[in-house]
């Protein structure tokens, strides 16, 4: 009897040992598309590896850097280095890049018109109003031809930085997550993919301008500095640039977006 129950108290420290072992949890921050489809496909991954992922989905791109900031998140998955830098700069926080995942080339979409050519004077353009991706939009602009920048090469530019508009298009800018909803009510809509994505539009297909596959716009997995070199973040970057994870990205985005690595 007493070896059943010395047995039995074993089996149960093995037990929570084991448990333990396997428990290691790791909070990440996403958007819903791509960001957090890429993610729940590395789960299983992390499990065997004694990570357990969970993934909080968020739909703006302030409130992930924050927690994690603040420490109630241990990363995020859904942002540039351009864009990192400028809210590092902006909120006084000192987030890192960990590694670079895919590129989502940015695109302009319009119900209004199918060609950049058809936009008529004095044409009503939406845009995002944070920095990077401010700047991003009429970086794609002025590429198109539809406008010229003072600096051409600013990436930080709004649209008080633009030289030369001989269309006279008029600028709406709004937070990125809601470019989609205004697609009707504007002539030419600029939207961030993962954000395009959730509202049905394909950027391989419906964009009447879109970024390259030379994209400088590279979106990373995002941590402190207290812990980008830890053991679970670290197992996390490794399975978000595994084969695994470029055939994913391949087959599903079609080309609306591509691995980085």
């Amino acid at each position: 009897m007493k070896k059943a129950l010395l047995f039995s108290a074993f089996a149960a420290a093995l037990s929570v040992a084991g448990f333990t072992h396997a428990g290691e949890k790791l909070v990440v921050a996403a958007t819903p598309i791509p960001h957090a489809e890429i993610l729940e496909l590395i789960k299983p991954t992390l499990a065997k590896e004694g990570v357990d992922l969970e993934i909080k989905v968020f739909t703006d791109y302030v409130q992930p850097n924050v927690q994690v900031d603040q420490k109630r998140l241990d990363a995020n998955y859904f942002q540039t280095e351009p864009y990192l830098k400028n809210f590092n700069d902006g909120k006084g926080t000192h987030l890192v890049t960990v590694i670079g995942v895919h590129v989502e080339p940015f695109g302009g979409y319009s119900k209004k018109v199918k060609s950049l050519s058809e936009l008529k004077d004095g044409a009503t353009v939406a845009l995002p109003n944070e920095g990077s991706n401010s700047g991003r939009a009429l970086l794609l602009l002025q590429k198109a031809g539809l406008i010229t920048l003072k600096d051409p090469k600013n990436a930080l530019a709004t649209p008080k930085d633009i030289a030369e508009n001989p269309k006279h298009l008029k600028f709406k800018e709004l937070e990125s997550a809601m470019l989609p909803r205004v697609l009707n009510e504007v002539d030419l809509d600029l939207i961030n993919t993962n954000y395009a994505l959730e509202a049905g539009l394909n950027p391989a297909k419906d964009a009447l301008v879109i970024e390259g596959s030379d994209s400088p716009y590279v979106n990373f997995l995002v941590a402190r500095p207290d812990n980008k070199d830890s053991d679970a973040i670290q197992k996390l970057a490794k399975a978000l640039t595994s084969p695994e994870v470029k055939a994913f990205i391949e087959k599903k985005y079609n080309g609306a977006v591509l691995p980085a690595f």
